[in-house]
This record gives C-alpha cells, structure tokens and sequence, in this order.
C-alpha cells in the first residue's frame, strides 16, 4: 500500500458535487446540560428509565409500502427510553459475534407511540455522559442527553421524536476524565462534505434490480472463471471538461464508466476505497466513516445506482476496504470516549509509524464485531461482489516499519500480531458463511504462508492475493534495454517457483504509478515505438501467466504521466494511433482471455501451466503452454523479449495438427510492425523442446504471439520418442 497522508485538522478545499445539510448552527437556547455531580450518576439514573423498551423497527433496507411521516406529539420527552437491542443482541455485541451491528448502533429513523423520529445509539462504555447535538436542538449539550444501558454493554441510545433523514447530528460525549468531546457517529450512514464533519441521519433503501446478476454471482466469482479487474479512483477517473474542479457524481460516472468498462472486456471494478474520509488526499485509505459512502460524489442510493449498472451490465464491483488503521481526527474514532476505545492502548500496537494513523484493537470483542459487521454491511447494503483488503502486511506482523525496540514479540517469542491473524481469519470466515459467491483479495507482500488457503485448513481464509513478488521481478525485467534481458530472464522464470502456492492475482496497481515511479508506459525502456511495443508485451504476458489480473485505470491506454488523484486521466491521448493501438490491444487481450478456458480454469493449478522452452537467453524467447481442462484448449505462448525478428524459430508443440495465431500484440491495428503469422501452419514430425512435434513462426519484435491448434490429424501415428543427435 501506498503511503497515505494525514492531514491534522482536515481542512481542504474542495467542490461541491451534490447537495448537503450545512452544519449550520443556529442561535442556541440557553444549555441546560448537566453539573458535574449530576453526570456523575448519569448512568444509574438513565439505565433505570430505559427499562421502558420498546420493541424495534425492522432495517431501512427492506422495502416498506410508503415513507415515514413525522407527526407532532407534545407528550413524548426529549429523548424516550427506547432501545433495538434485545438481550441476545448485547450477549452477541460484548462475545464479538454480533456481525449486523449496522442494524443496532447507529441512527435510525422510526416511530414510537405514533410519533416517528430517530433513535440513536452510540458504544462509549467510559463516558460519564453522552447527548445528541445538532441543527434541530441549536446544538445544545444538555437537552437530549442519551440513556446508558443497564446491561454492562457500554451502549447509550434513545429515541429522539420528529427529526428524521437529513438531519445532522454528533455526539457529545463527556469523558470519565472530564473531557469534552464531539464525536460523528461510527455507525452513520452519511456524511457531511469535508471539511465539515457532522454526521447525517441516512438509511439505505433502494429498490435493486440487479436481481439476475445476484442469482448467477457465482458463475462470475468463481476461482475457475475469467477475473480481470479495472481498478479506479473514482474522483480522477473523469472529470467534466466544463468543470474540471468538480467532481462527477456517482450517477455522472455510471453513464461513461459501465459501457467503457464493458467495451474494454475486464469482468470487475475495482475502486479504490469510497468511505468517507476527510482528507482527499489520502485517497480515501484515511476513513472516518466506515459505514457511509463517500458524499463527494452524492448519496448512499447514487453509489447504489452505480453497482446496479454496473452488474446490468455484467460486471462485478470489487470494493477496496480499510481495517488496518484510522486516523486521528478528532471527530473520528480515536479516542472516543476518552480512552483508547478503537486502536491499541500500547502504542507500539496502536500507532502506524508510516502513515501517522492508529491501529485497532483485534483482541477487543467490540472492535472485531465492528470491523466485521462494516464488511458485511458493504456485501449486504451495496451489493458488493468482493472486498480488496488494504495493507494485509501491516496487520500480520508487530514489526512492520518498527525499528529494533520498537515493538514486542507475541506470547510465543515471534513477530506474528496473533490478534490480527485471529481476527482475519473470523473476518473471512464470517463473510464466505454468509456471502458464499463472493471474493476477499489480500494485499499482502511477505512470505506468509497459507494467505489464500481455507481457514479450516489454517490458512487466513482470503480467496486471492496479490502477487506482489511477481509484479516487482517482472517491472524490473522490462526495465532492462532489451540487449541486456539475457542476463536478467531469470527475473521472468522464478514466479513459477511459487505461483501456485496461494490463488494469486496479477496487479498493477495504483501503487506503481506514483511517488516518482513513473506511469507503466514510462516504465518501458527504448524510443516511442518500443515503449509501446514492450508495454503490449508486459500486458501479453500478465494475461497469459497464471493467476488473475488487475489493471489500474489509465494504464490500459498507455497513459504518459504519473497518476493524479487532483484531476482526470488524459483522455485525449487515445486522439493519437500509438495510444488507441494500446487501448486495442487490451480490449483484444480481455477477450481473447474470457474466451479461451485454457487462461483461466486452471490459474491456480500446476497442470495448467507447462514450460516449453525457458532457456533460450541468447535470443530472449521464452515458449510456454496454458493448458485447460479439454486438451483441444490448449495454448502456446512465444515471448520474444528484444526486437529482433526471427522469421524461422521452431517450437516444439504438444501435438500434431495445424496451429493457428489467435493473437499477435504486434498487429497494426495496435501500433505493431504487422509481423504475425496470417495462415495456419502445419505442425512437422520433428522431435523439438521435448516435444514429438513441432512448428516454425515468425517472433514479433517485442512482442507476443499465441498459438491454438485448430485442425487434427486424421490418424495420428503413435510413436516413441526420438530426440535430436
């Protein structure tokens, strides 16, 4: 993961894409909160009203016929004693097992006794008192103070008549030190735009139809079925020419960003995370609001809209999600109520030394329930088909960026943070239990073994992760001019070593097109033709290795500069014939990937992959198969990795037969010299790199070229063996 910024005071001036409520603060009435001795029995005093419980309202996300009206009733208090807990509830919430706390905490719009208002409930099990504050009280401290549950949860919650959606709101909460503090609301479901950073009564319903799409989710995340992902920021992915400081809304980025994604053939959508987060540039890895979609780009139902067309239109929307760490704004989850309630009290434990952010607690039962409860709220809510989870790394060791003397081994001598493990594996357990058709994808960039193996078998539990060892080798290869690849092919050939030890994915992600590194097309060594020839090879070779693929936006079109976050990708690029034969030559490769099984029902099979010549380092060709799960679906691949052509370069193939080239990444429609194989080509009985029968092609400068064998022999004789003299 990238190093992500905090910014302390969390001002930043930004445009205003959709309409908020401002946190506006009228002129207050007089503050009747309570005296010191008053707040001292606080709890005692609100825990005996809230016996009077009344039975909760059913979620926001189910459909109900008609919305709530609110009616005046002069008889209802303040705050009435209500609750949605029930007893197994709160024995769930303190065990760490209670996984739809989005249900409970919270604000809620509802009606009781007639009358229909929010109810509010808020974890502060160390404060001596906590209140509701906002537009509809002048923000007064003492005149809707919550009531603390009798239970020992540490739970304050009430229900607060005639203000509903829209509304904003925090939390007053007065520290047993005597702190004062004002705190938006972990559980809300929206957001003001920052810098302000009130919270705002919300819920999440949305009449879906994407109902064919969730049916047949499985057939689409399945590990044996084509997985190609575009991974995006939303807020620089496009922006309005007229308008380029504005963002586009979530519905804005439906209309141009579904009928791209579908056009270019990759199967998912990755984008990167779009909780609330008050600094932008931290690219939203710095999240205050776990539960609440990001309001730059408009409302809960607007991000809705987007996952529907996206699943409409057949692709799968992958969510990058955030439960390594926090940072320490002050409205935010540090310090809470006082105390360390979220992160680590140890702050070797507690504080992230890179990104200046703190960590959670995973041996806190309450911590868990809310970090799995935030994850199965996005499957659940939003629809989410899998969650990309951020800075695995960081979480598994307790050394991680620390110096010596700077952390503590675990119970058992080691540097492995076993809360974490524990955690994950709960983490990823309970989302395949209740979502079966989805994936989690760890990035996770260290030897630890067992990331992607079930937890019954004592691996972390994650369907994918990133194949972080492979990206590097691979970058550093193509690094190289050409006439020095000989010495470095190794680099190449060593992924095979481990590949198929976890479900790996393929990335290039975002976190290789920053911080100096240059974009994927100046990656690339030699003149303007190279560069573009060598980027189609890289990408030839990403789609024809094992495992799945992951594609950072802007880079499918050779995108010339860094990213940056502050404006749009350079769409004009695809005016010029080098940048729109890269665009081509991606869409063509996404295809030919999706339709030939050989790339992707075995991606994480040894017997789906076979080398055929890895050795030829003078010429810097390298020959290998992808083999399926019908033999007739076998592939060869030839990698020429310099630009010269070999106009007579035999390969061994597997069987007799003609063999045609299905895909050349030097054609001229993608800026190539044309140098392809145009006719099948017979294969001869001539013993070759192990093989009884073999071909002779025509190598693409730079480039790449993939074989099938499209037509068999009518009898084809049986034979031992004989290799060459």
């Amino acid at each position: 993961m990238a190093k992500k910024t905090l910014n302390p005071d969390t001002q930043l001036k930004e445009s205003k894409p959709v309409k908020t409520v401002k946190e506006t603060k009228p002129k207050a009435a007089k503050e009747t909160w309570p005296e010191s001795d008053e707040i001292s029995v606080s709890k005692k005093t609100t825990a005996k009203k809230a016996t009077e419980k009344a039975s909760p309202t059913k979620a926001a996300s189910s459909k109900r016929s008609k919305p709530l009206q609110i009616i005046e009733n002069n008889e209802l208090k303040a705050v009435e004693p209500y609750s949605r807990f029930t007893d197994f509830d709160i024995d769930l919430f303190k065990s760490g097992k209670h996984f739809k706390l989005y249900e409970k905490l919270g604000s809620h719009v509802a009606e009781y006794k007639g009358v229909v208002g929010t109810y509010f409930a808020v974890w502060a099990p160390n404060a001596q008192y906590v209140a509701v504050i906002g537009n509809f009280n002048g923000w007064n401290k003492g005149s809707h103070s919550l009531n603390y549950r009798w239970d020992a949860s540490g739970i304050w919650e009430g229900f607060i008549p005639n203000i509903g959606v829209g509304e904003t709101y925090k939390y007053f909460i007065k520290s047993s030190t005597g702190e004062d503090l004002e705190k938006s609301d972990p559980f809300a479901l929206r957001w003001e735009l920052p810098p302000r950073t009130a919270s705002i009564v919300a819920d999440t319903f949305y009449e879906w139809k994407d109902r064919d799409w969730m049916a047949n989710r499985h057939q689409h995340n399945a590990l044996d079925k084509p997985y190609s992902v575009y991974e995006m920021h939303l807020g620089s992915w496009a922006r309005s020419p007229e308008s380029p400081e504005e963002f586009l809304s979530y519905r804005q980025v439906a209309e141009t960003l579904v009928p791209y994604v579908k056009e270019m053939g990759f199967t998912h959508v990755e984008f990167m995370p779009l909780m609330e987060h008050p600094y932008y540039p931290s690219w939203g890895y710095q999240i205050t609001g776990f539960f609440a979609a990001s309001c730059r780009y408009g409302t809960p139902q607007d991000l809705m809209f987007l996952v529907e067309e996206l699943h409409k239109a057949g692709i799968g929307v992958i969510l990058d999600w955030v439960p390594s760490h926090f940072p320490g704004d002050v409205h935010g989850l540090y310090n809470f109520d006082g105390t360390h309630l979220y992160e680590h009290a140890d702050l070797k434990k507690g504080f992230h030394p890179d990104w200046k952010s703190y960590i959670f607690n995973y041996g806190r039962n309450e911590v868990r329930a809310f970090l799995i409860s935030n994850a199965l709220f996005w499957l659940d809510r939003y629809h989410i088909d899998g969650l990309r989870v951020d800075a695995v790394a960081s979480m598994l060791y307790l050394d991680y960026s620390r110096n010596h003397g700077e952390w503590e081994p675990n119970e058992f001598g080691g540097n492995h943070n076993l809360d974490a493990i524990s955690f994950l594996k709960e983490f990823n357990a309970t989302v395949y239990s209740n979502f079966p058709d989805v994936q989690t994808i760890a990035e996770e960039s260290t030897s630890f073994a067992g990331v992607s193996r079930p937890v019954y078998t004592g691996g972390l539990g994650f369907g994918m992760k990133w194949m972080m060892g492979w990206m590097h080798d691979t970058l550093d290869y193509f690094a190289h001019d050409p006439i020095h690849r000989k010495y470095h092919q190794n680099q190449l050939t060593f992924s095979m070593v481990y590949a198929f030890t976890e479900n790996f994915m393929l990335p290039f992600s975002h976190d290789e097109v920053v911080y100096g590194k240059g974009s994927m097309l100046n990656k690339m060594p030699g003149d303007d033709w190279q560069k573009f020839a060598n980027l189609r090879l890289l990408y030839s070779f990403m789609y024809t290795h094992p495992g799945t693929k992951l594609m950072f936006m802007g880079s499918e079109f050779g995108q010339v500069g860094e990213w940056d976050y502050k404006k749009s990708l350079d769409w004009h690029l695809l005016e010029h014939t080098s940048h729109n034969g890269i665009k081509e030559a991606v869409k063509a490769i996404n295809k030919l990937y999706k339709s030939e099984p050989a790339l992707y029902e075995k991606a994480f099979d040894w017997n789906g992959f076979e080398w055929i010549d890895a050795s030829n380092l003078d010429d810097s060709v390298i020959v290998y198969m992808r083999k399926g799960v019908v033999r007739d679906n076998d592939l060869v691949i030839v990698l020429n990795m310099t630009p010269v052509v070999h106009h007579n370069y035999r390969i061994g193939v597997p069987a007799a037969g003609q063999w045609q080239e299905i895909f050349n990444s030097d054609e001229e429609r993608f800026w190539g010299s044309g140098i392809v194989n145009f006719d099948p080509i017979t294969s001869e009985e001539k013993y070759w790199h192990g093989k009884d029968y073999s071909i002779i092609v025509k190598t693409p400068p730079l480039g790449a070229a993939i074989f099938k064998r499209v037509t068999v022999p009518a009898s084809t004789p049986t034979k031992k063996s004989k290799k060459l003299k």
